[in-house]
């Protein structure tokens, strides 16, 4: 499986191709720079500077533009990073995914898999796919942290102390607030944003005593904008990018581990069976994307050894500046979603009617939460 690296991207010509072309070329300094030297040493130049004032004014403005925005982005990669340097030898690593037995975690799995990285699989479904001998899977419900803690002795037993963990699992229920069951939204949570904690809880505190590895939150663009029929799902993404957020904050304050890298991921509507059914009213800016596109973007950011955020497409940068805009445009857009979920039917694997949720496990500490749905029936 290896990486895309043509100019266009699967999802075709879209916005994002055109804004890293503006970037490479109407954005780089380098770039105007050299016109702006030109046209002051040489004849031509000067004498085309002249004749064209308004143009030549634009191509300064575009290099205090590109400037601003190296400079901001050389401070952004210190400060994400703690400004310590840190090496990954990745024939050591250890990458944990949840969610990884298909999907965009499933893809995640065999790039770094294809690497030759030892990768660590826990999800309730057994894997989709077939792997190498660097791949370890192990069934376990993250909703519950008793699981969780038996799975984790378990996998640093036979494989080591994870360095790198992605909180991948996601799930929605795609149903409006009053028809939502208490079950629905406590399954959400559990799973998108409360077993963030849990996986922290166990995995973290090697890594901080190493003052090594690194935190992989997947959100969504959801986290920004609410739309109905998915409040749930957005709110549980919400949450967590402040539990990205808060621990990058800690791990620099509180637990003295500036070199524990963190990363979130917020991307925008993926082509996965989770998501059948949703309407893509904005295909140029905010186009479906490939589960591919995503798991690349999230390997080359691990394989990067940086903190940082991914935002994908990249028109989706514009909606972290949603919240500061007019109400009056933020409620128009929000209900101007109300048709995205309506004929949402995506997979479900849980049988959410059976489950039990955390707080109700058996005795002995088994989870008694997961109840998979026949295969016929996701």
């Amino acid at each position: 499986m290896p990486m895309h690296n043509g100019w266009l991207p699967r999802e075709g010509l879209t916005g994002d191709p055109i804004g890293r072309f503006i970037k490479r070329t109407a954005l780089n300094p380098a770039l105007t720079l050299a016109v702006i030297l030109l046209a002051r040493y040489t004849k031509k130049g000067s004498d085309l500077s002249i004749l064209h004032e308004t143009a030549f004014g634009r191509v300064k403005t575009l290099f205090y533009l590109g400037l601003a925005r190296m400079v901001s982005g050389y401070f952004d990669r210190g400060v994400l990073d703690n400004w310590s340097a840190d090496t990954y030898d990745w024939d050591k690593e250890i990458v944990l995914i949840t969610g990884g037995a298909g999907g965009i975690g499933g893809h995640v799995v065999k790039l770094l898999a294809e690497k030759g990285i030892k990768v660590v699989v826990l999800d309730v479904i057994p894997m989709t796919f077939e792997t190498s001998s660097n791949v370890y899977y192990y069934n376990c419900d993250i909703t519950s942290p008793s699981t969780i803690s038996s799975v984790a002795a378990e996998v640093r037993k036979d494989v080591g102390d994870p360095t790198v963990l992605i909180n991948n699992a996601g799930v929605a229920r795609g149903k409006q607030i009053l028809d939502a069951t208490e079950k629905d939204v406590r399954f959400t949570f559990d799973v998108n944003t409360l077993s963030h904690y849990w996986m922290a809880k166990e995995f973290i505190p090697s890594m901080v005593k190493k003052n090594h590895g690194m935190v992989v939150t997947i959100a969504s663009l959801a986290a920004y904008v609410t739309v109905p029929g998915m409040v749930d799902y957005a709110a549980s993404k919400a949450a967590a990018l402040s539990f990205h957020e808060g621990l990058t904050a800690e791990l620099k304050t509180k637990y003295n581990a500036p070199k524990v890298r963190t990363v979130v991921v917020n991307q925008g509507y993926t082509k996965t069976p989770l998501f059948q059914g949703y309407q893509n009213d904005s295909p140029f800016l905010m186009p479906t994307l490939e589960p591919e596109t995503v798991a690349e973007a999230i390997v080359k950011q691990v394989l990067s050894g940086h903190s940082g955020q991914v935002i994908a497409p990249g028109f989706g940068t514009l909606l972290t500046f949603f919240k500061g805009f007019p109400h009056w445009y933020q409620i128009r857009t929000r209900a101007a979603g109300e048709n995205i979920m309506t004929k949402w039917h995506g997979r479900q694997v849980i049988d959410v009617d059976k489950w039990k949720g955390a707080d109700k496990e058996k005795e002995g500490g088994e989870s008694a939460s997961t109840v998979l749905v026949p295969p016929a029936e996701q």
